[in-house]
Formats: structure tokens, C-alpha cells, sequence
């Protein structure tokens, strides 16, 4: 079974968003990659000749939020 989940690091403790399917002190093997945020993940993918800070805001726009895509 392999799993990809978010979380937080906080306090020295990593603290996963929602409950895992596993048993008490059962092993794991944990890879730890930051989460990228959707404007650094898509840098460089249009071509936009515009002014830098009306792309930052298109981009930054709540409506493209990763928390109500499906």
C-alpha cells in the first residue's frame, strides 16, 4: 500500500491533514517533499508578455485555490 497525503511539520512532529489507514507502531517509510506552491509549479509554462504583477494576481486569484478543486 502506498499513500501520498499533505501535512504540517510543527514542533518537531510531522502532523498528517487526515487520518492514516495503519496500526498503532506499525513501520513506515516516510519521504518528505515541501509542497510547492501552483505559481512555482507552473513558472515558465505561458508565454505572458504583461506586466508581472497582473499575472501574480491572475495567478494568486482565490478561484484557481487548490482547496475547491475537486
Amino acid at each position: 500500500m502506498s499513500l501520498e497525503i499533505e501535512g504540517i511539520y510543527e514542533g518537531g512532529v510531522l502532523k498528517p491533514d487526515e487520518p492514516l489507514p495503519l496500526k498503532d507502531h506499525e513501520r513506515v517509510l516516510i519521504t518528505v517533499r515541501p509542497k510547492v506552491s501552483r505559481i512555482r509549479q507552473s513558472a515558465g509554462s505561458i508565454r505572458w508578455t504583461g506586466a508581472p504583477e497582473v499575472l501574480r494576481k491572475i495567478a494568486e486569484d482565490p478561484i484557481f485555490d487548490d482547496a475547491e478543486a475537486p
